[in-house]
């Protein structure tokens, strides 16, 4: 696909407003640095307009998953049962709004920093306050970032948003539930197991069923494992070339716009969320939670590049089954339509 002058704006403002997200965490020493890079990505990355209404959606979104992270640990950490079922209706009506369409945004950036947060809540260590407060602090800063990178950089042309495929009810019942299943099922494994280091896994595990079909989850997979494996050796790179400048800001925020330049640009070519966005993503998540001098990026890339490959494999297959069982039942059966929509 020909890279545009539109198309390169949008590539400038997802590296602009991700490295500023970087810079700003990294002075003020905040922490959930991952929040800063990844949510400009999500917010500019996925949705190619910016309006009143998908600013909203993201910074509601934001406020809502942080209420529910201050509350549902504290009340349910010793109640696991309840505290599953909890977050599969959460998860559920996430999943839901996502495939009716007027609410997508809500409902994926809903699922990603609801997956995070959970990931990190269920250590003691991390503070449910400051984790909240970080999060809500990173929607809103994106926003503004995002609307400081569409006033220097607008569009030259106007874009024509595309409607959206009519879906029937009970593909639409197919897709949340499959959605929210599978998403459970990964917090089951991830608060039952010590995974402390595999917050990339665990991002990927909910990344891959925005398709909200095995079909398309199994090529989503494929692209975000190649994206992932690229990301993480451009990280390397990134490591060789820095070496122990890590506290020299404008290294680091030079080096991550370059990074995230490359990806954003195969981003946009792509036309879909395949690897460039998971390139971009990957290198959000290295060097928003592990590059510094406490961290050793090569043995976080190497160890992100094989957990994620295994988490994506067991969940292809999660999503292989519950799609087949949700098939055997005519109000969830995912039907195609002749005219080749579902």
């Amino acid at each position: 696909m020909e890279l545009t002058q539109d198309k390169l704006r949008i590539c400038l403002r997802v590296a602009f407003a991700s490295a500023t997200g970087l810079l700003i965490s990294k002075l003020l020493n905040w922490n959930f640095g991952v929040f800063f890079t990844v949510y400009p990505m999500l917010l500019l990355g996925m949705i190619p307009v910016l309006n009143r209404f998908i600013a909203l959606q993201f910074v509601a979104s934001s406020l809502l998953t942080s209420l529910e992270i201050m509350i549902l640990p504290s009340l349910l950490h010793h109640w696991p049962p309840a505290f599953t079922v909890v977050v599969f209706c959460l998860f559920l009506g996430r999943f839901l709004l996502m495939a009716k369409g007027p609410l997508m945004l809500f409902g994926a950036s809903g699922c990603v920093s609801l997956s995070i947060m959970l990931h990190f809540s269920s250590y003691e260590h991390f503070s449910l306050t400051d984790m909240a407060t970080m999060n809500i602090t990173a929607s809103v800063l994106s926003v503004a970032l995002a609307y400081i990178g569409y006033a220097f950089l607008p569009n030259k042309e106007p874009l024509v948003m595309r409607a959206a495929p009519a879906k029937s009810n009970n593909v639409i019942r197919h897709q949340a539930l499959l959605g929210a299943i599978v998403a459970t099922l990964s917090f089951t494994v991830f608060q039952s197991v010590d995974l402390v280091d595999s917050l990339s896994a665990q991002v990927a595990t909910v990344l891959i069923l925005f398709p909200m079909s095995f079909m398309g989850a199994v090529e989503s997979g494929r692209m975000r494992c190649i994206g992932t494996l690229l990301g993480c050796a451009l990280g390397l790179l990134t490591q060789v070339f820095l070496y122990s400048h890590y506290h020299n800001l404008v290294l680091l925020s030079l080096s991550f716009w370059l990074c995230a330049m490359v990806f954003a640009r195969w981003h946009v070519k792509e036309g879909v969320s395949g690897i460039g966005f998971a390139g971009l993503t990957t290198t959000g998540i290295l060097f928003g939670q592990y590059i510094s001098p406490e961290h050793d990026l090569v043995y976080s890339a190497l160890y992100r590049m094989s957990s994620m490959t295994l988490a994506i494999l067991v969940t292809l297959c999660c999503v292989y089954l519950v799609h087949k069982f949700l098939n055997l039942f005519p109000s969830t059966r995912y039907v195609i339509m002749p005219s080749g929509q579902p």
